[in-house]
């Protein structure tokens, strides 16, 4: 099982085959709508990856920018993009405290298994790296915009099992005044033998033989929300 790091880097097409898997009941969409309209906004997509959520929200926004730390993963990006036919979109490499946009220029920020890693790649100073993140959200947002957070929530669960590392994370994201959720975007896989192939590579051995023990070919997975509307005067980064 390779590291998140090492996927990043170099199995950006493995990845994307895993994302698309995932959520196939829909509810993400679906979780976005009942917090914010989609239509005509000028959205951010932070941490994109392969643009799992920048392709879901293409058709409905006015502009979308896709920002990650891998030129890799924004490769599968712009491809999926393109061949979609959508002509709303960019992409640029782009560390979330540091975001190549002018202030007060962005309605709605999506970031999906992604901000966690300003707190899992931290270190001793994991709470400042959020803090300068959430201030960078700010800083592009204009007034009464929003931010959504999705987040693994347990995969293989089919209740809400936050992994043990996210937890300071978790309850950092509830200090700094973000509603939360969860919802339940489960894979499902073309076959046993991809579910197996998929769930090893990605979530390890043991993860592997569960899935086929199961027979699991609908891998179930919960999934965090978390949301926060920003007013220009109020923005409270340093929880208590």
């Amino acid at each position: 099982m390779p590291t998140e790091k090492e996927v990043y880097e170099a199995h950006a097409d493995k990845y994307d085959l895993l994302i698309q898997r995932e959520d196939y009941q829909g509810n993400i969409l679906g979780e976005i709508e009942k917090r914010v309209s989609l239509q005509d906004l000028d959205v951010v997509d932070l941490g994109a990856g392969t643009g799992r959520l920048t392709r879901l929200l293409a058709p409905y926004a006015r502009t979308i920018k896709a920002f990650d730390s891998s030129e890799h993963m924004l490769g599968i990006a712009a491809k999926s993009l393109a061949e979609m036919g959508m002509k709303n979109w960019e992409t640029e490499v782009a560390d979330h405290r540091e975001i190549p946009l002018d202030n007060s220029s962005v309605d709605l920020i999506v970031s999906g298994w992604s901000f966690c890693y300003l707190a899992v790649w931290g270190g001793n100073e994991w709470k400042s790296a959020l803090e300068d993140g959430l201030k960078e959200m700010h800083r592009i947002l204009r007034s009464g915009g929003m931010v959504i957070i999705f987040e693994t929530m347990g995969t293989g669960h089919r209740e809400p099992t936050p992994p043990e590392h996210l937890a300071e994370y978790y309850a950092w994201l509830t200090e700094a005044g973000f509603g939360s959720g969860w919802l339940r975007t489960d894979y499902r896989f073309e076959s046993m033998k991809e579910a197996e192939e998929l769930s090893t590579f990605f979530f390890g051995k043991e993860m592997g033989e569960n899935v086929i023990q199961k027979n699991w070919q609908t891998l179930p997975e919960c999934t965090g929300i978390w949301w926060k509307s920003f007013s220009p005067s109020v923005l409270r980064t340093s929880p208590s």
